[in-house]
């Protein structure tokens, strides 16, 4: 692996920088029925939810995501990283430690190694679902992650090779009062670490807009279950005003309340 590379991918996880969670510090936490850790599971699959893989004792990682669970519940399989290098290891280790957000909860599970697989035309990681998982509701990772057929638009202004000034939309995947995850096509847009985007405008529905300079913190590619890659970035609001961190705020609760009376039947 290049030092490029290398320094590349300690970037890309910047935004998903986690604290592993020690058995005896989470065992208030667990969840070993087969049903609920299948139930946390297939959220995590139709929510599209990014992995951060922790293999050779926290050493190495990779970014990941869930790609299908199969019919019966006992293996699943997770999408390839963007490094060889660290899917080869990955591939060595007989310990994935895996951690993710669930709207604004922190699931973390082990899987026993993995193998190479075929998944819909493509090599992925096979592994056997877990037996439990921990399931962490804190306000340090308080973060609403977007459904994935409702994700909310962002409009970046770019200036074009001939000089003249336009917009790109892309798609935010997740949002919380210190900034966003947004989602964009390879060639749409150039987005670097520590980039500087000004006037962004996101709109809330039912809520406002708010206008933001974003800085970039992360960024990685990753594949889509359409098969389509694209690039993902996670983004810090820089001196947001008061008044549209209110806003924010607002669209997270409006947002949940909304969420939890449909699941239980009130909507």
């Amino acid at each position: 692996m290049t030092e490029q590379s290398s320094a590349t991918e300690k970037q890309n996880t910047d935004l998903h920088k986690v604290e592993l969670v020690q058995a005896d510090d989470g065992k208030d936490y667990t969840l070993r029925s087969r049903a609920a850790v299948m139930g946390v599971l297939r959220s995590m699959l139709d929510h599209g939810s990014l992995l951060t893989a922790h293999f050779n004792q926290g050493k190495d990682f990779l970014m990941t995501s869930l790609l299908h669970i199969a019919a019966g519940g006992k293996t699943m399989v997770i999408d390839l990283g963007s490094n060889n290098e660290m899917n080869r290891r990955a591939l060595e280790s007989d310990k994935l430690i895996c951690v993710s957000n669930l709207d604004r909860v922190k699931i973390q599970f082990i899987l026993h190694g993995v193998e190479l697989t075929q998944f819909e035309g493509r090599t992925a990681f096979l592994a056997d679902t877990p037996e439990s998982l921990l399931r962490l509701q804190r306000r340090d990772f308080y973060r609403l992650s977007m459904p994935v057929l409702r994700p909310l638009k962002c409009l970046i202004p770019i200036r074009k090779h001939d000089n003249s000034t336009g917009t790109i939309e892309v798609n935010v995947i997740d949002i919380s009062g210190g900034g966003v995850g947004i989602v964009a096509k390879i060639d749409s847009i150039e987005l670097s670490s520590d980039m500087l985007l000004p006037n962004c405008r996101i709109e809330l529905p039912n809520v406002g807009t708010i206008v933001a300079t974003l800085r970039i913190r992360s960024v990685y590619e990753v594949t889509l279950r359409t098969g389509v890659r694209s690039k993902r970035a996670g983004c810090q609001f820089i001196d947001l005003p008061g008044p549209m961190q209110t806003l924010v705020q607002r669209f997270i609760i409006k947002t949940e309340r909304e969420l939890k009376a449909r699941e239980s039947g009130r909507a």
